[in-house]
C-alpha cells in the first residue's frame, strides 16, 4: 500500500513539474530563427514621383543579360547612375530575360510616367522605335541603335523624341587590331565574338583585321562569331573559353575577346595561358575583368557611359537630338603591362589614332 502511495506521489511531482517548465516557457527567450536569405531587390519602377516635374526619372531596359555583365550593359547603367549623382535623377533598371519582353519592359517604365527611357542594345531598335511613337513625350535613348529613318524619304515616322547613341566601332577595332598585330610574335592573332546579326559585332570585328593588316601584312587570323542568336550569343561564357583555347591550341598568341559575357570567358582563359595578350571591349574591362589582368594589354572602348549621361543631361536641359548621336570610342591605357608595350608601338598607335581621326587612314568597313 505504500509502494502504491509513493508511486502516485512521485507521478503527481512529475506532472507539476511538467505543468511549471510550460508555464514558464511564456518568459524564456525564443529560439533564435535562421535568418531568411536576403533576395536581390527588384527595380523599383513607379516609386518616385515621376509625374513631378521637378522629379527627373530615368529607367534603362538592357538586352538580354544582367545589368551586371562587366561590358555593354554595364557600361550604360553607369551612365544612368552618373545622371543620378551629376543631375539628381531618380533611376532603375529592368533585366530583360527573354527578347519577347522588350517591349513590355519598356512599357513598364513608360506608364509609370519616366521622362527618359535607356534602351540597351541593336537586338531593342524595333521596340524602341514602336514605344516612341506610342509616348511622344518620353525622350528614348537606343544604345547602339542606328536609326535609318533619318535617311528615308519618307518622313512620316519621324521622331523628335528617339536618339540612337552610335559607334565607329570599325575604328576602335582597328586601334585593337593594330596594337594586336604589333604585340604578336607568332603571327597568329584571334578573335572571340558575338553573333554577327549585331552590326557593331561584325563592324569591330573587320575593323580588328583591317587595323593587323595595316602594321602586318602577313598576320593570320583566327575570327569566330557564335553560332546561336541574340538570346544566347552574349551570354555563353563556356563558349567563349572553350572557342579562345582552340584558337591558342593553333597558335594565336592575341585574343580580341568581343561580345559580352562569351567575350569576357575568352579573355579568362587566355589569362590560364602564360605569355599570351588577351583585349577586351566596349569599357576598360581591366576595371571589370580582374580575372584577365594577365593577359589584357587593353579594351577596344565604346564610351558608352558619357554617352547615356550626354543624352540624358541634352535631355533634362530641353535640348534632346533626334536621330543620332555619334559617340566617342579609344583604346583603354595598358595598365601592369604597360613596359611590354614598346615605345615604337606607342608612337605607332598615336599616328593611327590621328590619323583615323582625320580621315588619312580608312578602315575600310562599310555597314551592309
Amino acid at each position: 500500500m505504500l509502494a502504491k502511495r509513493s508511486y502516485w506521489l512521485i507521478l503527481l511531482l512529475l506532472l507539476l513539474g511538467l505543468v511549471l517548465v510550460a508555464c514558464g516557457g511564456n518568459d524564456a527567450e525564443p529560439a533564435a530563427e535562421e535568418p531568411a536569405q536576403e533576395e536581390a531587390a527588384a527595380p523599383a519602377v513607379g516609386e518616385a514621383d515621376c509625374a513631378s516635374a521637378d522629379v527627373l526619372c530615368v529607367g534603362l531596359v538592357t538586352d538580354v543579360g544582367e545589368i551586371d555583365d562587366k561590358s555593354f550593359n554595364q557600361s550604360a547603367w553607369e551612365g544612368a547612375k552618373r545622371a543620378e549623382a551629376e543631375l539628381g535623377a531618380q533611376v532603375d533598371f529592368i533585366e530583360t530575360k527573354d527578347a519577347k519582353d522588350y517591349g513590355a519592359n519598356i512599357g513598364l517604365f513608360a506608364e509609370n510616367g519616366y521622362d527618359i527611357i535607356v534602351t540597351v542594345g541593336f537586338g531593342m531598335g524595333e521596340a524602341t522605335a514602336i514605344a516612341a511613337a506610342e509616348y511622344p513625350d518620353i525622350d528614348f535613348i537606343g544604345v547602339d541603335q542606328f536609326q535609318a529613318w533619318m535617311f528615308d524619304d519618307d518622313t512620316s515616322n519621324d521622331f523628335t523624341n528617339l536618339t540612337g547613341l552610335i559607334f565607329p566601332e570599325d575604328k576602335s577595332g582597328f586601334m585593337a587590331g593594330a596594337l594586336a598585330g604589333m604585340l604578336t610574335e607568332s603571327g597568329t592573332i584571334a578573335a572571340v565574338l558575338g553573333t554577327d546579326l549585331v552590326p557593331p559585332v561584325v563592324a569591330f570585328k573587320e575593323g580588328y583585321e583591317a587595323g593587323a593588316l595595316y602594321v602586318k601584312p602577313d598576320v593570320n587570323f583566327i575570327s569566330t562569331y557564335h553560332p546561336g542568336g541574340l538570346d544566347v550569343a552574349f551570354t555563353d561564357p563556356e563558349w567563349g573559353a572553350s572557342t579562345a583555347k582552340q584558337a591558342i591550341d593553333q597558335g594565336a598568341d592575341v585574343i580580341f575577346g568581343a561580345g559580352g559575357k562569351t567575350g569576357n570567358g575568352a579573355l579568362i582563359e587566355v589569362a590560364g595561358n602564360e605569355g599570351l595578350f588577351c583585349i577586351g571591349v566596349d569599357t576598360d574591362q581591366w576595371e571589370t575583368v580582374p580575372e584577365a589582368h594577365p593577359c589584357l594589354v587593353s579594351s577596344a572602348m565604346k564610351l558608352i557611359t558619357p554617352g547615356v549621361f550626354d543624352l540624358v543631361k541634352a535631355s533634362a536641359d530641353g535640348a534632346f537630338p533626334a536621330g543620332n548621336f555619334l559617340g566617342e570610342v579609344g583604346l583603354a591605357p595598358f595598365h601592369d603591362l604597360d613596359g611590354q608595350v614598346s615605345g615604337e608601338i606607342k608612337a605607332k598607335l598615336e599616328e593611327i589614332d590621328a590619323g583615323l581621326r582625320d580621315g588619312s587612314i580608312e578602315t575600310g568597313y562599310s555597314p551592309g
